[in-house]
C-alpha cells in the first residue's frame, strides 16, 4: 500500500551537461502539463515495495495491484485488489483507509494528512504554486522513454525522503507512467500505472466513501 494515502550524474563535458539540462527542463513541463491539463484520470496500477537488505540478506519485494481514480482538487481513491484488498478514499474533507480482512477503518482529517506526500504530487494540488509550497522540484534526465521530476518535502519531519515522477509526453497533457517513492526508512515504492484514462467524466460516488457495517472505525 502507498505509504501517504508513502532516486537521482557528473558531466564529463559541457555538451552532455547542455543535453541533460534540456531533458531536465522538459521534466518540469511535463509536471505542469500534468497538473494544468489533466483534470481527472483513471488507471491501473501494479506497486512494487522494496525493503533495504538487512543483516547479509538480499532486499526483500512485494508486490500489489489494483486501479486508481482521481478528480481535482483533493479526491482521490485506490482500490488494493491483490494480494489483499484495501481502498484508500479521499473525498475533499477526510481521508479514509478501508483494510477488508480486518475489516477496519481509518479516518483522518485530510488536510493534516496530506501535504507533503505522494498523494498531493499527483492527485491533490490545484497547480504547480501549489505543489511548490511543500516541494522543492527538480527535473531530472529522461529515462526509459519517460521525462521525469524530483521532489523533495520541504518539511523534514516526515516519513518521507524523496519523489520521483515519471511522465509520457503527449500533445495535450502529460501522461502519468512512473511513481518511486523513498521513505525515512530506505523503503522504495514503485508504481507503474497502465490503461491511463485523461480527463474521464467520474461519478461524485467514487470518491464517497461509508464504512462497513460492523467495521471497527479508528480516528486517531
Amino acid at each position: 500500500m502507498i505509504s501517504l494515502l508513502p532516486g537521482r550524474v557528473l558531466f564529463a563535458s559541457l555538451l552532455i551537461a547542455l543535453s541533460l539540462g534540456l531533458a531536465r527542463a522538459d521534466g518540469l513541463k511535463s509536471l505542469e502539463s500534468f497538473v494544468k491539463g489533466t483534470h481527472s484520470g483513471r488507471a491501473d496500477f501494479v506497486q512494487t515495495v522494496t525493503s533495504p537488505a538487512k543483516d547479509g540478506q538480499a532486499p526483500k519485494a512485494r508486490t500489489s495491484s489494483g486501479s486508481f481514480e482521481f478528480q481535482r482538487p483533493n479526491r482521490f481513491r485506490f482500490n488494493y485488489k491483490k494480494p489483499f484488498e484495501q481502498t484508500i478514499v479521499a473525498d475533499g474533507q477526510s481521508l479514509w483507509l478501508h483494510d477488508v480482512d480486518l475489516n477496519q477503518v481509518t479516518v483522518r482529517k485530510q488536510s493534516q494528512a496530506l501535504g507533503s506526500t505522494p498523494a498531493a504530487l499527483i492527485a491533490a494540488a490545484p497547480d504547480l504554486r501549489a505543489l511548490q509550497a511543500d516541494f522543492t522540484l527538480q527535473s531530472a534526465p529522461d529515462k526509459d522513454g519517460l521525462q521525469w521530476v524530483s521532489a523533495t518535502p520541504k518539511n523534514k519531519d516526515g516519513q518521507l525522503q524523496s519523489v520521483r515522477v515519471g511522465f509520457k509526453p503527449n500533445d495535450k497533457a502529460a501522461e502519468l507512467a512512473v511513481l518511486e517513492i523513498l521513505d525515512g526508512f530506505g523503503q522504495l515504492s514503485r508504481i507503474v500505472f497502465s490503461q491511463s484514462e485523461v480527463n474521464p467524466v467520474l461519478p461524485k460516488t467514487t470518491f464517497q466513501f461509508k464504512p462497513p457495517a460492523g467495521a471497527d472505525v479508528i480516528r486517531p
